[in-house]
């Protein structure tokens, strides 16, 4: 079972290629068997357990200090949340060391500390808005979506109704309506005040487009709605936002990834369900440039729509709006760290964002910060095959490429007129490649990649010295986008090899044809997890 994990991506990089171990974190080992054995809970962190967690928050605070000056936001015990960090990072802008010594707070904490107490009700599992990424002075956040009547009116309470790790485990409670808690409420306007306390959080953190990923208006369970979102808001609260609806499937879809062999090209989600009632809805101003059908999204596979979706965002984040941006689903710990995670990744290899971590070094930040420490639920998805975890980082492969790459639009902007004599595709011949299938699992040499000096991948000062001005631009954004698909690359296989060697290689099953485990004895030499002179997993 877990041989197909690995195998769906073998050589993944020239790390693999080569024969070379690729470079892994300190810790990555321990922070994959800690995710893969309990689900992060800040109440929790005592005992042995607690010292591991505890290592793993102080690393990531350790490599957000590396490029940015930030505030913390004290969640002890889980006082604020249960399911985020103890320690929650509140970036505030990019420094040098030189910096970091004179800074001064460009906020004041406890004005957000009481804001995010104050509307923590708002959101389902009291989720609350928590900005995570800081681009251009933006803050990119992520939450769970709107409480709903159910979780607040509730007869068994918030703590008995959000019980268990799925985004769908609600336990029994009595049949209401809306209507029906508004007249037993003692506080009809309760609504407006904690939604108006979300409202004051995201404007304080300057986010004007709310990005949702649900594929419902609301979550109904038992005749209930157990949570809302701002699509559907009747007050029409949230109508100062640019609101999206943007629906991906949940964490249970990708139980079909699993039983695909991995595969993610060709698999189309089943729009036609009873409970999928939200439609795709995107302000045409925010379309125009991306060049997608956005019409045919329900005919897209997996990979087109993971990477349509990234896109958006992407546009969004890179657009000359200084406007901040919140993206989640129900629960906001499946497909909201999967985009978080995509994003994060994407403009670090465009070196635009974390600037002094090397691959090893946000792979870890991402798995431990973005997934683990805000409660993905590791040990439950993958009892049950859904493996929407590993999908993110092997995704990585599908994302390499110009279109993905946030200096694109930066180029635009600042590109001189092109010679004549040049035009784009000419210089791109200059990194033409033979290679492999990315994706087939019988292409043995996928993702091969030239390290040779001078080949045909290759740039050189020499190359660029011929080439006019306009050209010389045109190349060096080119070898920066030859950079980020190295860059990538490196993290999906340090991914692979730290993921194999614990969660994957735990649980390996050989697939009936022969054909998955030889795919995996390959990988796992490649990447040095085993010598040649093995012959068994």
């Amino acid at each position: 079972m877990a041989g197909a994990r690995a195998a769906a991506a073998a050589s993944a990089g020239p790390s693999a290629s080569s024969g070379n171990p690729p470079p892994q974190e300190p810790g990555l080992g321990e922070l994959l068997e800690e995710f893969s054995r309990t689900q992060y809970r800040a109440k929790d962190c005592s005992g042995t357990g607690g010292s591991k967690v505890e290592r793993i928050e102080k690393r990531c605070l350790e490599l957000f200090g590396r490029d940015y000056c930030y505030s913390v936001i004290q969640n002890v015990n889980g006082d604020i949340c249960g399911h985020y960090p103890q320690h929650i990072v509140f970036l505030e802008y990019e420094s040098s060391e030189k910096e970091k010594d004179t800074f001064q707070s460009t906020v004041q904490v406890s004005k957000l500390q009481d804001l995010v107490n104050r509307s923590k009700t708002a959101r389902c599992r009291g989720r609350f808005v928590c900005p995570v990424i800081l681009f251009k002075g933006k803050h990119i956040c992520r939450s769970a979506t709107l409480a709903g009547w159910g979780e607040l009116y509730g007869r068994t309470g918030y703590n008995y109704i959000f019980s268990g790790g799925a985004d769908d485990a609600w336990a029994d409670s009595e049949d209401i309506t809306e209507e029906d808690c508004a007249l037993r409420s003692s506080d009809t306007h309760l609504f407006d005040k904690v939604r108006g306390y979300d409202i004051k959080l995201l404007r304080y953190l300057s986010v004007k487009y709310i990005c949702d990923l649900m594929v419902e208006n609301k979550k109904v369970k038992f005749g209930m709605n157990v949570t809302s979102s701002e699509k559907v808001d009747k007050a029409q609260r949230y109508a100062d936002f640019t609101l999206l609806s943007i629906p991906y499937p949940g964490c249970e879809f990708f139980k079909e990834y699993k039983d695909r062999d991995y595969m993610a090209e060709g698999l189309i989600f089943n729009w036609k369900q009873d409970y999928v009632d939200a439609p795709l809805s995107i302000p045409d101003f925010l379309t125009s440039s991306l060049n997608i059908d956005w019409s045919q999204y329900q005919s897209w596979d997996l990979v087109q729509q993971t990477q349509n979706y990234l896109k958006l965002l992407l546009s969004i984040i890179n657009s000359d709006d200084d406007s901040g941006l919140l993206v989640h689903c129900i629960s906001g710990w499946d497909r909201t760290p999967l985009f978080i995670s995509l994003l994060r990744l994407s403009l670090w290899a465009d070196g635009l964002i974390h600037t002094s971590l090397k691959p090893a070094e946000i792979l870890y930040l991402t798995v431990a910060y973005d997934w683990f420490l805000f409660g993905h639920m590791l040990v439950d998805r993958l009892s049950k095959g859904e493996e929407i975890f590993f999908f993110c980082f092997n995704f990585l492969k599908h994302i390499i490429s110009e279109e993905f790459s946030a200096l694109k639009t930066q180029r635009r902007k600042s590109l001189p007129a092109r010679d004549a004599g040049f035009t784009l595709e000419d210089i791109c011949m200059l990194r033409r490649k033979d290679r492999g299938s990315t994706t087939s699992l019988g292409s043995d040499f996928s993702l091969v990649m030239e390290s040779s000096p001078g080949a045909a991948g290759s740039f050189t000062y020499e190359a660029v010295e011929l080439l006019p001005a306009g050209a010389q631009t045109q190349a060096s954004w080119l070898a920066a986008l030859s950079e980020r698909e190295t860059r990538l690359q490196e993290v999906r296989s340090a991914f692979l090899a730290a993921y194999s060697s614990t969660v994957g290689l735990r649980a390996a099953a050989p697939s009936p044809s022969g054909a998955i485990g030889g795919l995996l004895e390959q990988f796992v030499r490649g990447v040095g997890l085993r010598s040649t002179s093995s012959n068994t997993l």
